[in-house]
């Protein structure tokens, strides 16, 4: 990945990783037609996994399993697990609108924790131009905040829980591959799906047509996991954050390719609002780094 110019590789990390999730997403959307949540998780866990360890071995990362287990790993990947468990009760109660639309203080957050943590400076264009990213978010997604409940709460918890995590994997040491943090990932949801199912729901035998969903739902899984870690372990939090508003333009683009859902004059708008932001935020970053060059 060293061929990426350093500007540009923590933003299409980012990039790569939204579009990930949201195949995933979409392929778990088909499949919960059926099948209860969790268990839909719990299958999709055990299809990752099936797919990762074969892949770790295939990378050379065999003798490096163990770290899998390594406390700083499972910190991350726990507040993984608590994220995604309340977005799947929050979507499965919300219009998907006002839950995607509350996942997008998700990058806020993870500004607000660097400065406080990390000491990084945000500066004030790049706060407004985050800004600006929010606002095209939420004219994609277009929330009606219709019975607004305890379920807008766990969409709230699952903002958090994600911007905590990410805030958490910044303290793995670069010693732990990317690839070991992601499947870390995918056995932690995985207990916790199955935990949950069993106190929760009861079992539904899956059809072909489902495992087949859920197969390319734990490839993709994996991929963004990785992708996700990997964006904010090579680039400034402040550069890399607002790219993951471009969850909710693979949103429209999944909607129009797999749902049939065409996108209105206004969420059009959001998405140019989304990428202009983006854009310019990576030429800032860029002007910042040849100047420091020069200097």
């Amino acid at each position: 990945m060293h061929f990426i110019p350093t500007a540009i590789r923590g933003p299409l990390f980012m990039i790569v990783s939204t579009g990930s999730y949201l195949v995933n997403d979409t392929m778990m959307k088909l499949a919960t037609t059926g099948l209860p949540s969790y268990e839909v998780l719990f299958l999709r866990g055990a299809a990752a996994t099936l797919w990762g360890l074969p892949l770790l071995f295939a990378l050379g990362y065999g003798k490096q399993i163990p770290l899998i287990f390594d406390k700083r790993v499972l910190r991350r990947n726990l507040l993984e697990l608590a994220a995604i468990l309340c977005y799947v009760v929050a979507l499965a109660n919300m219009q998907i609108a006002d839950s995607t639309a509350l996942g997008q203080i998700t990058p806020l957050l993870m500004l607000v924790g660097s400065s406080i943590l990390f000491g990084e400076r945000i500066g004030g264009q790049r706060m407004a131009l985050i800004g600006l990213g929010f606002i095209g978010a939420l004219m994609v997604a277009q929330p009606t905040m219709q019975g607004i409940s305890v379920y807008a709460l766990l969409a709230l918890g699952n903002a958090t829980f994600a911007a905590a995590r990410d805030l958490a994997g910044r303290k793995i040491t670069a010693e732990v591959p990317g690839m070991i943090v992601a499947i870390s990932a995918v056995v932690v949801v995985l207990i916790g799906a199955g935990a949950a199912h069993l106190v929760s729901e009861r079992w539904v035998a899956p059809e072909a047509h489902h495992l087949l969903l859920m197969a390319g739902a734990g490839f993709f899984l994996i991929f963004g996991h990785f992708f996700i870690f990997m964006a904010y372990r090579v680039g400034p939090t402040g550069a890399v954050a607002p790219f993951y508003y471009c969850f909710t333009v693979w949103a429209v683009i999944s909607g129009l390719l797999v749902f049939g859902q065409f996108p209105n004059a206004l969420a059009v708008c959001g998405i140019l609002l989304v990428v202009c932001s983006g854009l310019t935020i990576v030429s800032l970053d860029q002007r910042k780094r040849r100047l420091a060059v020069v200097a």
